[in-house]
């Protein structure tokens, strides 16, 4: 049965239909063709915890902190980086998995730990790029099949094969931005604003509303490699 439910809704979002918002929050795996723009995979948070708490709407992604020959040779500055809509609408989602709020948990523990303001923003473009950080919370989200040694550098190609290895455990998407994110509703009336120093600040604990802009205004507009 939850199978069936799992194909209704891909199905609907394939059709354009927006769906209604659901309880938990869910995690949505997007890859973005490789370019001059970065991070090249990110993922989305969107819903409320089952336990209660405020909605979450945010998008995380980890990238080197500039563009330089360095990142080539060893590791460098790395931090997180948060999607603006418009790159958002340009990228593809992939698939999302509903979390359980123990999950969830762990998923804001994973963003402070790569937040380089609170934990380690290290970026190697070997063994530590924007997959690495996705692989992360795909072993959260309870997912199998995450060593790909050979796509750490395909963003589009690694979530495709994860998604491969968890039929049934994903809900797939394969939308592009634009129409993915038109089919959804709002988690809230009042859209929650979060940055990743709110989350960062707080792991473990549900996510509080902040007073800086929101993911739509906050990213950074130089290219960062993947």
């Amino acid at each position: 049965m939850r199978s069936l439910l799992r194909l209704a809704l891909a199905a609907l979002l394939c059709l354009g239909v927006a769906l209604p918002a659901q309880a938990a929050v869910t995690i949505t795996f997007w890859s973005h063709e490789l370019g001059n723009s970065f991070p090249h995979t990110f993922f989305t948070l969107r819903g409320t915890p089952d336990a209660g708490g405020a909605p979450v709407d945010v998008n995380y992604g980890f990238t080197a902190k500039s563009v330089s020959p360095a990142l080539l040779f060893g590791t460098v500055p790395g931090r997180l980086d948060i999607a603006k809509p418009g790159y958002m609408r340009g990228s593809d989602a992939q698939f999302s998995v509903t979390l359980t709020d123990a999950q969830y948990t762990q998923m804001q523990a994973l963003i402070a730990a790569w937040d380089d303001k609170t934990g380690d923003g290290r970026y190697n473009l070997n063994n530590r790029n924007c997959i690495h950080f996705i692989k992360e919370a795909a072993r959260i989200a309870g997912l199998t099949g995450l060593d790909q040694p050979k796509l750490m550098k395909k963003p589009r190609s690694y979530l495709q094969a994860v998604a491969e290895a968890n039929k049934g455990r994903v809900f797939p998407v394969n939308l592009h931005g634009d129409k993915y994110l038109q089919s959804l509703t709002p988690v809230s009336v009042a859209p929650q604003v979060q940055t990743v120093t709110t989350i960062a600040s707080a792991p473990g604990q549900p996510v509080e509303a902040a007073s800086s802009p929101t993911i739509s205004t906050t990213s950074s507009t130089a290219p960062k490699p993947e």
